[in-house]
This record gives C-alpha cells, structure tokens and sequence, in this order.
C-alpha cells in the first residue's frame, strides 16, 4: 500500500488480526523484516524502494503472521539471483517448521527446493512426481 511505510505494510496483516500489543507486533515485524533483508528499510515508502525490493517486503508481510499455509504465486518473480535464494530460504524454514507451501513458478531453479512438484500445459496436468 503505497500511503504506508514498509514497515506498515507488514505490520497490518498483524493489525487487522489483532495480534497482540504494539511492542509484540513491532517484535514480529522487524523480525519478518530481518528475515528478508529489509529491516533497514522500514522507515521508507513502496515507491522508495526497487521492485525486488517491493517483492521481499510483500514476503514479510505473508510471513509475519506465521501461517500455516503459504500460497506463493512466482515469488522470487522480480528478484535477482541471490534474493531469490534468500526467499526460497526462508520458505525452506517455514516448511521445516510445519508450514505447507504450494507454490507457483516457472523457474527450474527452485524444483531443488519441492517435495512435490506438478507440471501443467494449458491448464491440464501433464507431469507430477514426488522428491526422493
């Protein structure tokens, strides 16, 4: 939302839910924000900050509420090399920690990272396997 900080942004997720007092939601922001790279930037506006770094910001605010499922439609879409690893990372971590993620991609870099993976062509499956 480009009236908001970052730190805003990801702080309203937190806000709409609730979820306990401001120094416990500043607590998770500033560690969701930490996770990504981005707690340096807190303080500056969308349009200060480049589309990667929009990306990573938008990856905290899914994080910070800790959920359960993550949908994640291209991710890493407009991240360099590097920050896509950090994103994928950190999605790791989060399904190590219990979380199930169903994620959308076209990029073969990130198979490494499924359990499960589901190839579709015009909208039909035409490969699924699972990791060994």
């Amino acid at each position: 939302i480009g009236d908001l900080t970052v730190y805003e942004n990801v702080e309203l997720p937190l806000v709409y839910r609730g979820s306990g007092s401001s120094a416990v939601r500043k607590e998770r922001v500033r560690n969701a924000l930490k996770l990504v790279e981005m707690e340096h930037r807190m303080n500056h506006y969308p349009s200060q900050l480049s589309g990667g770094q929009q990306q990573r910001v938008a990856v905290a605010r899914a994080l910070v509420g800790e959920p359960l499922i993550l949908l994640a439609d291209e991710p890493t879409g407009n991240l360099d090399s590097r920050n896509g690893e950090v994103v994928m990372e950190l999605m790791k971590k989060l399904h190590q920690g219990g979380a199930t993620i169903c994620m959308v991609t076209h990029d073969p870099r990130y198979l490494k990272y499924a359990q499960r993976t589901i190839h579709l062509f015009d909208g039909k499956v035409v490969d699924e396997e699972a990791a060994p």
